[in-house]
């Protein structure tokens, strides 16, 4: 049995200088038994105040803490790196791109429940963690009570991230019967998704196939102006070629 890890990691920022400064992650080993690893590191990096506002530490939070590279999370991720194993983020990217700023070569099999869920959930508003926990129902008010839920604080988001996968895993079940679920997900992971709707701008909620009939310059200004994330500047440029 595949060793499965669900794991999240908030920074000073998102920009190439920043940082992880928590992690949490939940550890199926190959007995079906889980671990959990949780907590704050230190870096030398400042937090920036928008991330301060968007998960809520501090800097006094992290003075004195083991860096990451020390931390019992960091070895046993190091330990389990092999392409049989499965990594499983939501936009797992981002966070392997902070793991390699700390050294981390990833082997693992790849898990995105981001792209996963725009794969199998293309008419959601959102596929935000956050949104998705809500439009999906994935955690009552008494279990968010009894959990201690906290969005965007790196253990709560994994056990979201967790229920987020068992929901997915239903609807894949129905959609590919036969076949193996989690290299299901993992090809899923690796395959560029044709956006259906906006999620921002003057356009949002609306179809993006409408809109390039409609207003192709807006659709060349985001191709050329904004950072995008993989799976827009893979629709972008299929409506502009």
């Amino acid at each position: 049995m595949a060793v499965c890890i669900f794991f999240d990691t908030e920074t000073t920022g998102i920009a190439p200088e920043d940082r992880i400064i928590q992690y949490g992650a939940v550890i199926t080993e190959k007995n079906s038994e889980t671990k959990r690893y949780y907590g704050m590191c230190g870096c030398d990096v400042p937090i920036k105040p928008e991330a301060i506002r968007f998960h809520n530490i501090t800097q006094d939070m992290i003075a004195g803490q083991l860096l990451l590279t020390q931390t019992d999370f960091y070895h046993k991720i190091n330990e389990l790196n092999s392409p049989e194993n499965y990594l499983i983020a939501h936009n797992i990217s981002f966070d392997l791109k902070m793991l390699a700023k700390e050294g981390f070569i990833n082997r693992y099999t790849r898990i995105d429940t981001l792209r996963c869920a725009r794969h199998l959930l293309p008419d959601i508003q959102s596929h935000g963690l956050q949104n998705l926990r809500n439009s999906l129902g994935l955690c009552s008010t008494e279990q968010e009570k009894s959990s201690g839920h906290k969005a965007h604080d790196a253990l709560s988001d994994v056990l979201i991230l967790k229920l987020l996968f068992a929901k997915l895993e239903e609807i894949a079940r129905d959609k590919y019967p036969q076949k193996d679920l989690l290299q299901t997900f993992a090809d899923l992971s690796a395959k560029p998704v044709l956006l259906k709707l906006f999620r921002f701008g003057k356009y949002k909620g609306r179809e993006i196939r409408k809109i390039a009939k409609e207003d192709i310059g807006y659709l060349r200004w985001l191709y050329r102006t904004l950072e995008l994330d993989e799976d827009l500047n893979y629709t972008l440029n299929f409506y502009l070629n």
